[in-house]
C-alpha cells in the first residue's frame, strides 16, 4: 500500500529560502521518499504545496500552469491558481491567487495580511485533493502558516471524499510565533474560533494552537523540546493545553543537509578535510586569520558565531561573557545581521578589543563555511532552540560548540565531562553570561591538550547528523496513523 502525503509549508529550498524552515521543508520531503524505498518501509507519494510567493516568481522556475478551482469564502470565493513543478524527486505545487500574489515579501510586517495569505493558501491546500482527484492519507503541516489546514479539515462537513480519512501530523519548528493576525482572515473564510476550553481563551483564534488542538500527532523538532513546551519557561503559555495531548507529543530531530555540508568535499574552504586528515584543518583557520587580519597563533583557540543577532540566540550573552574572559588568550569571528541594538553590542566589543574580534555584520555563505571548517570553537548560548542545524554543521566540521543545555542542543551535543569519553563539546544550564563564561574557560583547558581536543572533535565528526534517520521515525508515525485507516 502507498501512504499519499501532502506536505504543506510557507517555504522550501530551492523554491524559497528565508530560515530554517525551508531548509527542514526541502529536505525532509526528499528524505522520507528515499528512506521510502527500503522494502522494509511503506512506500509513499509525497507532494509539497507552497505558496507561489512573489519572490519564487522572480526566479524564473517556470511551473507549468494546470488550471483553478475556487475556494470557498463565508460570502463568496477566491480562486485558486495551480502550479506544478517536477524540478526535484517530486512534484511541487505553487498555489496562487490575490492573497498571495501581491508584491510582497514572504514573510510581511503586517500580521493581518499575512493572516488573510496563509489562511487562504491552508484552506486552498485542502481543495487541491479534489483538483488534483488525488486521496490525502496524511496531512503533513508546519509551523502557524499552515496550521489552519488542519483545524480547517476538521471543520470541513462533509469532507471531501479524498479527505474523508485523511489523518493529520504538524510539525512545530518554534513555539513563540502563533500566527496571532488570522482572526479576520479566519471570520473571512467561515472559520470559527476554537470553543475547546482546553484551549486559553487568548489562544483560540490563533492559527498554531489551533492546529495543534486539531492535529493527531504532533511533532517537535527535537526530543528534548517536545519535553520543554510542557513547561512555564518554554510553552508560551500553552504548557497545560500541550499537556493534554501529551500523548500525542513524539520528538524528532531535524537532520542535516550531509551533501551541502561535508568537509571533505567543500568547495568554499581552503583545504578540505577529514577525520583521517584533521591535520589539513589547521590550513583553515590559517587562511581565515590572514583573511581577516587576525594575529596568527596556532596556540590561541579561534571562537565563532554564525547566527541571527538576536535575544533568542543568546547572542548578548556570548558577547557579554566573552569580556569576562579577557584573561584567557582567545579570538573571535562573528558573523550575522539582526537586532541594531544586538549589533551595536557585537561592534562594541570589536572596537574594545581590536587586535582579537573580527565581527562582519552580513549574510555570507561562503564564509559561514570557512567558519565551520577553520575556527575551534563554535559558540550558541540560545535561550531557546527547538533544534538547531548551526551545532550539527559545527560537529561535522571538527568545530567544537560550546552551548546552551536548551532543546536540540541537548539531543545533539554529547557534554565533555572530566574526561573525553565520547564527548562532543561542552553545555551550560543558566542562561547567564557568567555560565558561559565559566564554561568557555573549561573548554580552553581542553584545547590545551592537543589530543583530547582532537578526540573531541573526531567524535562529533563521527556522528551521523544525515536526514535518513529522522525520515524513518517520520515513517513510523504515518504507518501509525494508518494502521486504524479504513480500507478504500
Amino acid at each position: 500500500m502507498t501512504i499519499n502525503i501532502l506536505f504543506l509549508a510557507a517555504e522550501a529550498e530551492p523554491f524559497i529560502k528565508i530560515g530554517g524552515l525551508g531548509d527542514v521543508a526541502g529536505a525532509l520531503p526528499r528524505a522520507i521518499q528515499k528512506a521510502s524505498q527500503d522494502p522494509t518501509l511503506p512506500d509513499v507519494d509525497i507532494r509539497v504545496v507552497l505558496p507561489y510567493h512573489y519572490a519564487i516568481k522572480q526566479k524564473h522556475f517556470e511551473p507549468a500552469y494546470l488550471g483553478d478551482f475556487k475556494v470557498k469564502k463565508a460570502k463568496g470565493a477566491e480562486t485558486c491558481k495551480v502550479y506544478r513543478s517536477d524540478q526535484g524527486p517530486m512534484p511541487v505545487y505553487l498555489l496562487d491567487g490575490d492573497p498571495i500574489d501581491a508584491k510582497s515579501p514572504v514573510y510581511s510586517p503586517d500580521p493581518v495580511r499575512d493572516g488573510y495569505k496563509f489562511v487562504f493558501f491552508s484552506v486552498a491546500a485542502l481543495g487541491l485533493a479534489d483538483f488534483l482527484n488525488w486521496r490525502v492519507d496524511i496531512l503533513h503541516c508546519n509551523d502557524w502558516h499552515t496550521a489552519i489546514a488542519i483545524y480547517a479539515l476538521k471543520k470541513l462537513k462533509p469532507p471531501s471524499q479524498y479527505l474523508r480519512h485523511t489523518k493529520t501530523l504538524h510539525t512545530l519548528h518554534n513555539l513563540p510565533y502563533m500566527g496571532f493576525g488570522v482572526q479576520d482572515a479566519l471570520t473571512a473564510y467561515a472559520l470559527p474560533p476554537s470553543q475547546d476550553s482546553r484551549l486559553p481563551e487568548w489562544a483560540r483564534h490563533a492559527s498554531l494552537p489551533l492546529g495543534l488542538l486539531s492535529a493527531d500527532q504532533i511533532v517537535p523538532v527535537s526530543p528534548h523540546y517536545a519535553k520543554e513546551v510542557l513547561t512555564p519557561e518554554f510553552g508560551c503559555g500553552l504548557e497545560n493545553f500541550l499537556a493534554t495531548r501529551q500523548d500525542a507529543l513524539t520528538g524528532i530531530l531535524n537532520g542535516l543537509d550531509t551533501a551541502t555540508w561535508n568537509p571533505e568535499n567543500d568547495p568554499a574552504v581552503a583545504a578540505p578535510f577529514s577525520t583521517q586528515t584533521l591535520g589539513a584543518r589547521s590550513q583553515n583557520k590559517a587562511s581565515l586569520i590572514k583573511q581577516l587580519n587576525l594575529n596568527p597563533d596556532e596556540s590561541v583557540p579561534l571562537l565563532t558565531l554564525v547566527s541571527r543577532m538576536d535575544p533568542q540566540k543568546g547572542i548578548d550573552i556570548a558577547l557579554k561573557g566573552l569580556r569576562q574572559c579577557v584573561d584567557q588568550p582567545w579570538q573571535a569571528i562573528l558573523l550575522g545581521t539582526g537586532i541594531p541594538g544586538v549589533e551595536a553590542m557585537a561592534k562594541q566589543l570589536e572596537a574594545d578589543f581590536p587586535e582579537r574580534v573580527r565581527v562582519i555584520l552580513a549574510f555570507d555563505s561562503r564564509l559561514a563555511h570557512q567558519l565551520y571548517a577553520g575556527a575551534d570553537l563554535f559558540m550558541m548560548p540560545s535561550r531557546y532552540e527547538p533544534c538547531g542545524l548551526s551545532q550539527m554543521i559545527a560537529m561535522h566540521y571538527g568545530c567544537v560548540p560550546v552551548a546552551r543545555a536548551t532543546g536540540g542542543l541537548v539531543d545533539t551535543i554529547r557534554h565533555v565531562g572530566r574526561k573525553v569519553n565520547g564527548g562532543t563539546g561542552f553545555l551550560f544550564e543558566k542562561p547567564y553570561p557568567s555560565s558561559f563564561a565559566r564554561i568557555l574557560k573549561r573548554a580552553f583547558r581542553f584545547y590545551q591538550q592537543p589530543a583530547s581536543w582532537q578526540q573531541i572533535q573526531k567524535n562529533g565528526m563521527q556522528i551521523d547528523f544525515s536526514w535518513d534517520h529522522s525520515a524513518r521515525q517520520y515513517l513510523s508515525i504515518f504507518q501509525e496513523l494508518m494502521a486504524n485507516q479504513p480500507s478504500e
